[in-house]
Parts: structure tokens; C-alpha cells; sequence
């Protein structure tokens, strides 16, 4: 069998997606948000609300889509879903978006920051003889780009292996985030009375943006709560093993960041957390003293390395099914005979991704990333309305209609509280939409010519 015939296998049991959702959700979200949240609130228990309500938005998704997974247990997420629900066009854009902003940017992010954390923890470039001349700058996009060529390579090989490495690393990064919370909690130094130490929270108009935006922000975070559904056609038993993923993996990282939150508050006084950005540094420090400070260092940095792994892992999923329905190069749908993997959709996500480090465009991505993605999970839960009224008797997840209201209720405020306090990169994101459609129009064309010239 050749390899433009080869289809992706189900070789995937419910550990490693289980993994694969908890390590695209853990990133550095987690550690850079809450001292910004506590700026804009002045409330440590309204913050910590805030990320359970996000929670619980990320749960009702992913119930929404273990509902789509076990409909259409196939590869691309979004992509499959909006294509056969509403229109391949639809379909074709929330691919564009994920091969734009949703991955490449991530994990051009991920690289960066890993390189960041890693060499605050580890210097590699001493500063004497001729290593002077090199800069700490050049050192850590010169590791930002190693990574990425380095999972590059492992996730070619096959998703047997590279779910292998995956499991490993998210094992790990829950352990080291678990022994952080238990360490921090009853063996680091810090005070409860930080819990009641509050300015006043004023529920107006002001207070309700303040808490909606701090809700934007939380979301960013809980981002990859449907990442089992990009990889639907390489998952056993798919109409158990997706939803169980899916709902077991947004609760564990709900919980983790639950009680993070709650060492975060503990070991610093709110005064000095407000607009903090390395809130977990901070706390370590204040808990276990400066010196500890490069534990958290090397703990972020691991866990931005497992999320750069989840998403070489997802996207390329993505631009397969696409290529595989014609409305991307062909080439990318090639599967190897050996690896019964996309390699060629990998070696391209790995490249873009590495020109985002060079270039820096990534971070200018991801400042509308959030508007331009949360446009299509929207649509997609919406799809569910359509799918049960076009197949009464399909299997379906509880909670029905409420867990799809309750998201569409809150996403689309999500979005419109977007709108309204930053316009420019909500535009930006609109636009970056629409120039999706000449490029499915191109691809459309070319695959109608293609199959006529088959034909003739």
C-alpha cells in the first residue's frame, strides 16, 4: 500500500489521551495570570472563584465535544466537526485559525518560554573566554529552536512512540505540580489571613468588566480542554475513551489549578501579588525562600515542555484532515508506511513554528489568539442542536440542553467582553478569519480539477 493510502491507526488506549488533554491544558497560564487577575479584582477569594467558574466552562465543553468525539470519531477537531455540521468552508476556517495561531503560536510560546524559565534556572552560556561574545538571548532562542526541531523528530517517528515520551512527561509535571501544592500548603511558610485581606469588591458595571476580563484571561489558560477530538481517528474504543479523557482530564487540571491558587494566595500577601506575572516564582520564593526560586523555574519550564509536545502532537492532526479532504496540499496527508504517522503535517507545524521564534511575530499572535479561536468551539457546541434534531437516536452525553446553553451563554459574553475592551486585536482576529475563504476557494478549485482530470 502506498503512502498517500495509509490512514492514521487506532493505537491510542485512554492513559495516554488522558495525558495528551492534561498536558495541552497545563501551561504557563497557570503561572502567569493570577497576580494579573488579582490586579484587576483586588479580591483573593473572587479570584479564586473565578478560576473555578472557568472550570466549569472548560468542563461543559468538554462534555459538548465528547458528544461531537463519539459522533465523529475522527482526526481535526473543530474542522471535522464544522465541516460536516455546517459546511466544509466553515470547517476549512477553523483550520486556517489553527494553523495560524492555534498551534504554531503555541508552541513557538511554549519553546520561548521553556528557554526563558530553563536559563533563569540553568545559565548554559558562562560569562567568560570566548563565550562572552554570545549572548543570554541568542542562548535561549538557539534552545527555543532545539526543542522544537527535537519533538519535531519525535513526534515523526509515530505517535506510539511520541505518546510514550508524552506520557512520561505529563506523569511528571503532575507529580512535580502536586508535590508543589502539599510542599507549599504544609510545609512552606505563609498565612491564611491573606484570604480576608481584601479591598472591597464592588459588583457595577466596572466590577462585572474587571471580572469578565479576568475570566478571558482564566480561559487562555484552560485552553486544550478538546484536545482528545484532534486525534479522534487514532483513539481505541473512541466513543468511551474520548469523552472519558476529555471530562477526566479538564477535572484533574481543575483541581490543580484550584489548589494552586490556593498556595499562591497562602504564601503571598495580596499587596504583593496584584499584576505580578510570575506569581509561581514569587510564591516559592516567599514560601521556601529566594534560593527555591529555581525549582519553579525548572517546574515551569517542564511543563511548557510537555504543552510544546501536546501540541505537536494535535495540530498537525489537523492540517492531515484537511489535506485528506482537499482543501490543503496534498503532500500533508501523506501518511509513512513505517510510523503510520503524518510526518510531512509535522515537519510543517515544527517549521512555522520555528520562524515564529526568529521573527518574535508569535507574541503579536497571541494577543487576538483567544478572540479567533474562541469564535469556532462556539459554533461547533452550537452544531450539537443540529446533529441531535438530524439523528434523535445518536449516543449523547448528560446534561443536555443546559451544559450546551450554559456554554454558549458564557462564551459568547467571553467574546463580546473581548470586543469591547480590546477592538484592535478582536478586528485583527475577524480578519485573519475572512482571509481564510480565498484560500478555501483555491483549495476548493484546485481539488474539483484535480478530480476531474481523474475522471476524464
Amino acid at each position: 500500500m502506498s503512502e498517500n493510502h495509509l490512514r492514521l491507526n487506532r493505537r491510542l488506549g485512554y492513559f495516554p489521551v488522558y495525558n495528551i488533554v492534561v498536558a495541552n491544558i497545563i501551561g504557563a497560564g497557570i503561572f502567569t495570570t493570577s497576580g494579573i487577575i488579582l490586579g484587576e479584582i483586588n479580591h483573593t477569594a473572587i479570584m479564586i472563584l473565578i478560576w473555578l467558574f472557568g472550570g466549569l466552562i472548560a468542563i461543559s465543553g468538554a462534555l459538548s465535544y465528547s458528544e461531537l468525539g463519539i459522533a465523529m470519531p475522527q482526526a481535526g477537531g473543530e474542522y471535522t466537526f464544522l465541516s460536516r455540521l455546517f459546511h466544509p468552508s466553515i470547517g476549512f476556517l477553523s483550520g486556517w485559525v489553527s494553523f495560524i495561531a492555534g498551534f504554531s503560536a503555541p508552541i513557538a510560546a511554549s519553546a520561548i518560554g521553556f528557554s526563558e524559565y530553563f536559563y533563569r534556572a540553568i545559565p548554559l552560556i558562562p560569562n567568560t573566554g570566548h563565550w562572552s561574545n554570545v549572548s543570554p538571548e541568542s542562548a535561549k532562542q538557539f534552545l527555543a529552536i532545539s526543542v522544537i526541531i527535537l519533538f519535531t523528530a519525535i513526534h515523526a517517528r509515530g505517535l506510539s512512540f511520541g505518546s510514550r515520551i508524552q506520557n512520561f512527561l505529563t506523569v511528571m509535571k503532575i507529580a512535580l505540580l502536586v508535590l508543589l501544592i502539599l510542599g507549599g500548603l504544609f510545609l512552606g511558610k505563609g498565612d491564611w489571613s491573606h484570604f480576608s485581606n481584601n479591598e472591597p469588591f464592588i459588583a457595577n458595571l466596572s466590577g462585572m468588566k474587571a471580572g469578565g476580563l479576568s475570566l478571558l484571561w482564566v480561559m487562555f489558560a484552560y485552553s486544550g480542554w478538546n484536545a482528545a477530538t484532534y486525534i479522534g481517528s487514532e483513539v481505541k474504543n473512541p466513543r468511551k475513551n474520548i469523552p472519558k479523557a476529555l471530562i477526566t482530564g479538564t477535572l484533574t487540571v481543575v483541581a490543580l489549578y484550584f489548589l494552586l491558587n490556593v498556595f499562591f494566595v497562602y504564601a503571598i500577601p495580596p499587596d504583593q501579588m496584584k499584576g505580578v506575572v510570575s506569581v509561581g516564582g514569587l510564591a516559592v520564593a516567599n514560601a521556601f525562600g529566594v534560593k527555591a526560586e529555581s525549582i519553579i523555574s525548572l517546574l515551569i519550564s517542564f511543563a511548557l515542555f510537555s504543552s510544546l509536545s501536546a501540541y505537536l502532537i494535535l495540530g498537525p492532526r489537523v492540517y492531515y484532515a484537511m489535506s485528506r479532504d482537499g482543501y490543503f496540499f496534498r503532500s500533508i496527508a501523506r501518511v509513512t508506511s513505517r510510523n503510520h504517522a503524518p510526518s510531512r503535517a509535522i515537519l510543517l507545524q515544527g517549521a512555522l513554528s520555528i520562524v515564529m521564534v526568529v521573527s518574535g511575530t508569535f507574541d503579536q499572535i497571541l494577543t487576538y489568539m483567544g478572540f479567533a479561536l474562541g469564535l469556532f468551539p462556539l459554533l461547533a457546541v452550537a452544531g450539537i442542536f443540529k446533529l441531535r434534531k438530524g439523528n434523535p437516536t445518536a449516543p449523547s452525553m448528560p446534561g443536555y440542553p443546559w451544559v450546551q446553553i450554559f456554554f454558549l451563554t458564557t462564551s459568547a459574553g467571553i467574546l463580546t467582553l473581548s470586543f469591547i475592551e480590546r477592538p484592535s486585536e478582536s478586528f485583527i482576529a475577524l480578519i485573519t478569519v475572512l482571509l481564510g475563504l480565498p484560500v478555501y476557494f483555491y483549495f476548493r478549485e484546485k481539488s474539483k480539477k484535480e478530480n476531474q482530470n481523474r475522471t476524464s
